[in-house]
């Protein structure tokens, strides 16, 4: 398999550290396991590698409720169970109810495809460890046919992390790790930019000092991020604002903060004249 490497995208800036950390992972076709907080692309990362790469992308959002068997299949003994009743197919033909779930998809799938698992540790902490055995030989078999479902390309498998709980040892040793590091200013500006190409340059430096500066204030249980930069700004153009100053009337502060707490904090360092750094 020829192997491609991923530079990010015209979307997606990436550092050096990030692109050698998704190339490793290609060149091994291990899992990479991307943790950083909330709002550095982490999600958004498997979509710019099966972009870079023109794969096919599959998403398996993780929930609380969410265990590895859904992952692989469902068995639809409700439908099947209708259809005896009220239908007019054959219901003993097992296989008409079985429903791949997003790994079962990327296994099944003639073509790559990116597997997306995302926020992994929200399930139960027997999860990551329920994910080994059919990550490792690439194929499960299905219980109620017998049938084995065999992966003809190894899937590309993006798992995002938000640190929420520990990940057992031994998922962690099959995985090619990556953390996210919240961008610099330099590298900030150059994303902002990406979305906000005619962005008049003192407003830019006007938010980016501002946006650092609030993330400096103490007592903040969310920190503001990116995303959230990038929707401030686009409210701060359409209403007209060209100049913003860290303070108490800072335009539209609920597009930055969201808990009351942290607008409190926020409240409370300027009203006693404590600047954050800036």
């Amino acid at each position: 398999m020829e192997f491609r490497r991923f530079r990010g995208t015209d979307k997606y800036l990436t550092s050096s550290a990030l692109e050698s950390a998704v190339n490793c992972a290609l060149a091994l076709e291990r899992p990479l396991l991307v943790r950083g907080e909330p709002g550095t692309g982490k999600t958004l990362l498997a979509e710019a590698i099966a972009s870079a790469l023109g794969l096919r992308l599959i998403h398996w959002p993780v929930k609380s409720t969410t265990r590895a068997q859904d992952g692989l299949y469902v068995y639809d003994t409700v439908q099947r169970l209708y259809d005896s009743r009220f239908g007019d197919g054959d219901v003993k033909d097992i296989r008409r109810y079985i429903k791949h779930g997003p790994l079962g998809q990327a296994f099944a799938s003639r073509d790559r495809v990116v597997l997306l698992i995302d926020e992994v540790d929200k399930a139960d902490l027997e999860f990551p460890n329920d994910l080994l055995h059919e990550l490792d030989r690439m194929r499960f078999v299905v219980t109620e046919t017998g049938d084995e479902v065999i992966a003809r390309e190894r899937p590309v498998v993006v798992i995002t992390s938000n640190a929420e709980k520990e990940l057992p040892d031994a998922f962690l040793r099959r995985c090619v790790f990556h953390f996210i590091e919240f961008p610099e200013q330099d590298l900030m500006a150059r994303i902002v930019r990406v979305h906000h190409p005619d962005l008049d340059q003192k407003l830019l430096d006007q938010t980016l000092r501002a946006f650092y500066s609030l993330r400096d204030v103490d007592g903040l249980r969310k920190r503001p991020s990116t995303s959230e930069l990038i929707d401030w700004i686009a409210v701060l153009r359409r209403a007209g604002i060209a100049s913003v100053e860290l303070d108490a009337g800072m335009p539209f502060l609920g597009a930055l903060l969201k808990r009351e707490q942290d607008l409190l904090a926020f409240a409370e360092a300027t009203s006693r004249g404590r600047r954050p750094r800036a």
